[in-house]
C-alpha cells in the first residue's frame, strides 16, 4: 500500500515541475540573425561599391513603404493589419515551446488522473493560465464532458487558432508580393519626370534615382523582409498547433481514462522521432 502512495507523490511532484516552468517568450535568434546579416551582407555591398547616401531617396521610400501599406490594408482591415503587427513581435519574440516538454507534462498528468481519479486535475487548472488551450481542454474533462464531445470542441477551436495564423501569414505574403510592384510603379513615376525634363540636365538625376530606388526599395522589402516573416509565421503555426494536438489527443485520453503506456504511444505517433518518449521503455 505505500508503494502506490510514493508513485502518486512523485507524479505530483514531477507535474508540478513542469506546470512551474510554462512557456516563456525570449528572443528569436534565427529571426534576429537572418534579418540583421543580410541588411548587413547589402550595406557592406553598398559602402564598397560607393556612397550609402546615394540610395537613399525620401520619394522613392515613400512610394514604395506608403504604397505597400496602403495597397495591403485595401485588401484587408485594419484588424487584420493589427493582428500581423502582433504576430510578427511574436515571431521575433517567440514563446519556448519544446513539442518533448508538452508530451511529458501532459504524460505526467495522465499518470495522475489515473492514479487519483479525474477530479484531482481540477486543482491544477489555475497552474495552467498560461496555456489556455490545454487548461480549456482539462476543464472540459473535469466538467464530465464526453471524450467525443471533448474532441469536436478543441478541435474546432485548434482550426481557428490555425486560421487565424494564416490571416496574419497571408498578410505578409500580399505585402511580398505588393512591395515589388510599388517599385515597378515608382519606376514608371520616375521615368516620366526624367522625360517630362529632358531640356533641364539638373531634373535628370533626381528622376533617375526615383526610377531605380523604388525598384531596389520594393526588392528588399519584398524579398527580405516580408517573405521570409511570413514563411517563420507558417513554421510558429505549424508548431504551435503540433503541441496543441499534444494537449487534445492527452486530454481525450485521460477523459476516457486510457492506460497513460497507449496516451505515450498515442503521442509518439505526433511527435517527430528526435523528440518521442521512452518513458515507459
Amino acid at each position: 500500500m505505500t508503494q502506490p502512495a510514493t508513485r502518486i507523490k512523485v507524479t505530483e511532484i514531477q507535474a508540478s515541475e513542469r506546470m512551474a516552468s510554462p512557456p516563456r517568450r525570449h528572443l528569436d535568434p534565427a529571426t534576429l540573425l537572418g534579418l540583421v546579416a543580410g541588411f548587413a551582407l547589402m550595406l557592406a555591398a553598398m559602402a564598397l561599391g560607393g556612397s550609402p547616401a546615394a540610395f537613399v531617396d525620401l520619394p522613392a521610400a515613400l512610394i514604395v513603404f506608403g504604397g505597400t501599406f496602403a495597397v495591403t490594408t485595401v485588401c484587408f482591415s485594419l484588424a487584420d493589419m493589427g493582428r500581423t503587427q502582433k504576430a510578427v513581435m511574436q515571431a521575433v519574440f517567440r514563446l519556448s515551446r519544446d513539442p518533448r516538454a508538452a508530451a511529458e507534462h501532459v504524460l505526467d498528468l495522465a499518470q495522475l488522473s489515473r492514479a487519483q481519479g479525474v477530479l484531482v486535475l481540477e486543482r491544477q487548472l489555475a497552474t495552467l493560465n498560461q496555456i489556455p488551450f490545454l487548461r480549456r481542454a482539462l476543464a472540459l474533462v473535469v466538467d464530465g464532458a464526453a471524450p467525443e464531445e471533448v474532441e469536436e470542441v478543441m478541435h474546432r477551436e485548434l482550426v481557428a487558432i490555425v486560421q487565424r495564423h494564416q490571416k496574419s501569414a497571408s498578410v505578409l505574403r500580399r505585402a511580398a508580393e505588393v512591395a515589388p510592384a510599388m517599385g515597378l510603379i515608382g519606376t514608371l513615376v520616375g521615368l516620366v519626370q526624367m522625360l517630362a525634363h529632358l531640356d533641364n540636365p539638373g531634373a535628370i538625376g533626381p528622376g533617375m534615382a526615383v526610377a531605380l530606388l523604388t525598384t531596389f526599395y520594393g526588392a528588399v522589402l519584398g524579398n527580405m523582409v516580408f517573405a521570409p516573416l511570413a514563411a517563420k509565421l507558417d513554421r510558429n503555426s505549424a508548431e504551435e498547433a503540433l503541441i496543441n494536438q499534444l494537449y487534445l489527443t492527452a486530454a481525450c485520453s485521460i477523459g476516457r481514462q486510457e492506460n497513460p503506456r497507449r496516451l505515450e504511444m498515442l503521442l509518439n505517433t505526433l511527435l517527430p522521432p528526435d523528440k518521442r518518449l521512452r518513458k515507459f521503455d
